[in-house]
């Protein structure tokens, strides 16, 4: 994606603090109210609030919101559950918000 050679974090736009890895960025194309947001089979350094029901665009999903375990800033959510069939390759997944992050090489 985008020439990423592997030596690319993604940490949080107000400390730095690193959240995630290139190589485990699936997506670059969901949209979230703030605008661009990118799918991560996993992330680090987060605090996962309580879970919740919460209809978005593509269903109704069982998510926990997430936060930068350093400074506190809401990052976006991790999927629990995906209620619907055809959206069970979330579950587990992480979206943070493009605005919220920023690509730093390493």
């Amino acid at each position: 994606m985008g020439g990423s050679t592997g030596n690319t974090l993604y940490g949080c736009s107000n400390c730095q603090n690193p959240l995630a890895h290139s190589e485990d960025l699936l997506s670059k194309d969901f949209v979230v109210n703030s605008g661009q947001a990118y799918m991560f089979a996993h992330a680090m350094n987060i605090t996962l609030g309580h879970e919740e029901d919460k209809q978005l665009l593509t269903g109704l999903y069982t998510i926990c919101f997430i936060s930068c375990n350093n400074c506190g800033q809401e990052l976006g959510w991790k999927y629990i559950r995906a209620y619907d069939a055809t959206q069970k390759f979330k579950e587990g997944k992480f979206i943070l918000e493009k605005a919220k992050i920023v690509e730093e090489s390493c």
